[in-house]
């Protein structure tokens, strides 16, 4: 028996499909199809992977489960190559989802679902709201992934920054708390990675654990979306384009080393070109160095499918421009960084990354070897350092 996963999207997919994937049921060979939803194009990439799991494993029986099933199941029930489906249970007892395959960084799932109803999302339908996983649970499944020869630990969920620990008050058990809980039970937690962050979320006690907690790494990447105060108004977004630039001067204040990541919507429905013009240049404000972005993409049955939509050649043009700079950017970041010294870990082949998340080759490192570096060059995508 044996049984492979087929995972896309977010990190708390990668971390879920390894724990369905260790207690599918023994006797039958399985591919578990974990599907992503956040655009259309991952709903239809989803339904290309359904096809060629079936043609790649004529002989096992195909699961269909994820964000993408649990909007439309009907719709992947139907596909002839799909045996089974699997939808969430939202009154079920809420479990830990850790690991990804026993590899050197190892995501562990704190919490899921949403609360809150960007105008541009379904994930919170096909979530359910906000549940967050009890300390003593999220403690026992990182000392696994370190038994199991993890080196860093990467804290994930759909809403880590509403992160609200059932036994404490939300004041007392936020995700400022519950790190410091983490790294003061495990001293053998050596490096404590976060996943994407609510700017706006963002507690008092995390941002003293930035400036003092080495262990906490000092890459965040933020769910900012927009740069222009109208556009985050009509996406239902929480923050202005002041409060994320504040945030940022913030953690740059509490630790200088810091570098910011950041998610954007290129195209969103009624964005001028002057309101798209804020977002470009808040990858300079918010000094975002690795950014994640996105064409708007319409999702069905929400608030903004039913805006003023923006022609889609304009929607891909700005995309392109946004990823233009972003990656101009990136490559000055990249570049500054040679003739320095970066704490490495490798994760495979020679390969992995700084405390600041810089992609980092060291050729002879071992997997799991982590140690200071010097940057001497630097390789396409990947800096090129050597060991002491």
């Amino acid at each position: 028996m044996s049984v492979k996963t087929v995972t896309l999207g977010c990190r708390l997919n990668f971390a879920e499909s390894e724990a369905m994937r260790q207690l599918t049921p023994a006797g039958e060979d399985w591919v578990i199809v974990n599907s992503c939803a956040v655009t259309a194009e991952a709903v239809r990439q989803t339904r290309q992977a359904i096809r060629r799991a079936r043609r790649e494993h004529p002989n096992s029986r195909i699961l269909a489960t994820g964000c993408a099933v649990q909007l439309e199941p009907d719709r992947f029930r139907a596909m002839p190559e799909v045996d089974r489906i699997r939808t969430r249970d939202f009154t079920a007892p809420l479990t830990v989802a850790a690991g990804y395959l026993s590899r050197v960084r190892s995501f562990v799932g704190i919490q899921t679902g949403c609360d809150h109803r960007c105008t541009f999302c379904t994930i919170w339908t096909a979530r359910g709201p906000s549940r967050s996983l009890r300390f003593e649970a999220i403690r026992k499944a990182i000392v696994a992934e370190l038994d199991k020869g993890a080196k860093e630990i990467v804290l994930t969920g759909v809403d880590i920054t509403s992160y609200a620990c059932p036994e404490r008050s939300r004041r007392e058990g936020g995700l400022g708390a519950l790190c410091r809980r983490l790294l003061t039970a495990e001293p053998y937690l050596e490096r404590l990675r976060l996943s994407s962050l609510d700017s706006i979320e963002i507690d008092d006690e995390l941002l003293e654990l930035v400036g003092g907690e080495r262990r906490l790494m000092p890459h965040f990447h933020l769910s900012l979306q927009a740069g222009d105060d109208m556009i985050l108004k009509r996406m239902k977004r929480r923050h202005s384009r002041a409060d994320a630039v504040r945030m940022v001067e913030r953690i740059k204040a509490a630790r200088p080393d810091a570098t910011v990541g950041a998610d954007l919507i290129a195209g969103f429905p009624t964005e001028t070109e002057e309101m798209a013009q804020r977002s470009l240049h808040l990858l300079n404000d918010c000094d975002v160095v690795a950014a994640h972005i996105f064409p708007f993409s319409a999702r069905p049955d929400t608030p903004a499918a039913r805006m003023p939509q923006v022609e889609r050649e304009i929607v891909k043009a700005r995309a392109s421009r946004l990823r233009e700079a972003a990656a101009a950017r990136r490559n000055a970041w990249l570049d500054g960084l040679v003739g320095t010294t970066q704490r490495v870990l490798i994760e495979n082949n020679g390969k992995g990354h700084s405390d600041a998340f810089a992609p980092v080759a060291v050729e002879g490192a071992t997997r799991g070897q982590a140690a200071d570096a010097r940057i001497v060059g630097r390789d396409g995508d990947h800096l090129v350092g050597v060991f002491a």
